[in-house]
């Protein structure tokens, strides 16, 4: 029987941003298209923060430069306005909603350090029975050693839990240790696949 739940965050808990916002930030810094996600999420310096070897105040001042962006104060400034984009994925907010109380509820991402610090801010920590955050473990997924780690934090089997992440390969590995696995693409295909899987496994439908 499914006894857990488990959530990535970003694309998933937080919702995608649209690409007419990337291309609002490239405008501004005067980016070629598509150049602010291969700066950001292609370098060499989000792999260490990811993995909690740099800060992520380090983080931003590497990358700052290559964004154009020449000072300490242009720096911060764009570093508060993208966050400041970021939202909560109200129907998956929704799902989870139904799901506490129900089952054991947990976060598996590959995060800078301080992910619990956010979800407290957006006021959805206590939601969570675990939170699991790369950059604090120092091991990123699709690594079996953190869905490990996940199961153990949960006290469960991996046949009694499910994982649900917008990256494909990080569903099949999940699914290689023997956790059901869902690859998320909206909020209502997920409850829906959800659905079917907690009544064929004998659980609560959400």
């Amino acid at each position: 029987m499914i006894k857990a739940i488990i959530f990535d965050f970003g694309r998933v808990i937080s919702a995608p941003k649209p690409t007419s916002l990337f291309r609002s930030y490239e405008d501004e810094l005067e980016l070629a298209p598509g150049m602010l996600n291969r700066i950001m999420f292609g370098s060499d310096a989000w792999q260490e923060v990811l993995l909690g070897r740099i800060t992520a105040d380090d983080y931003w001042h590497e990358i700052g430069p290559a964004l154009g962006l020449r000072t300490p104060e242009e720096i911060e400034a764009f570093r508060r306005r993208y966050f400041a984009d970021e939202a909560i994925n109200v129907g998956v907010l929704d799902l989870i909603g139904q799901l506490h109380g129900h089952y054991k509820l947990a976060v598996l991402s590959n995060s800078p350090p301080g992910l619990e610090e956010w979800l407290a801010d957006w006021e959805i920590l206590g939601l969570f029975d675990v939170v699991v955050c790369s950059g604090d473990e120092g091991v990123t997924k699709p690594d079996p050693a953190i869905f490990e780690l996940t199961l153990t934090r949960l006290g469960i089997v991996p046949e009694e839990g499910v994982f649900i992440d917008d990256d494909p390969g990080h569903v099949e590995a999940a699914r290689g240790l023997g956790l059901h696995g869902i690859h998320y693409m909206t909020a209502e295909a997920l409850a829906g696949e959800l659905d079917n899987l907690l009544t064929s496994e004998g659980g609560s439908a959400c």
